[in-house]
């Protein structure tokens, strides 16, 4: 998939680290993505023009990890394993 050159931010801020997502591909361009990531939840937040409202989903830091884990998996239904210690 060809890409521009990806344009984003990363802040830090005292509660939580900001990234933002600024959509430069061809048309039709979303609006720009913040996502929140504190010690217990990351938040994804994005202007929605036809509410005229910001819309903002709340991932657990489980529901995180699943869903980078489901990025690299084939269709399915799975469940993770616990992390095990290095013993």
């Amino acid at each position: 998939m060809p890409y521009s050159d990806p344009m984003f931010s990363i802040e830090h801020e005292f509660d939580s680290t900001v990234i933002t997502l600024v959509d430069e591909g061809p048309p039709t361009l979303q609006e720009d993505i913040s996502i929140n990531a504190f010690e217990e939840c990351v938040t994804i937040e994005q202007y929605d023009p036809r509410t005229d409202t910001v819309q903002k989903i709340t991932l657990s830091m489980a529901q995180l990890r699943d869903l980078g884990a489901a990025l690299d998996l084939p269709e399915g239904v799975y469940k993770l394993a616990p992390p095990t210690s290095a013993g």
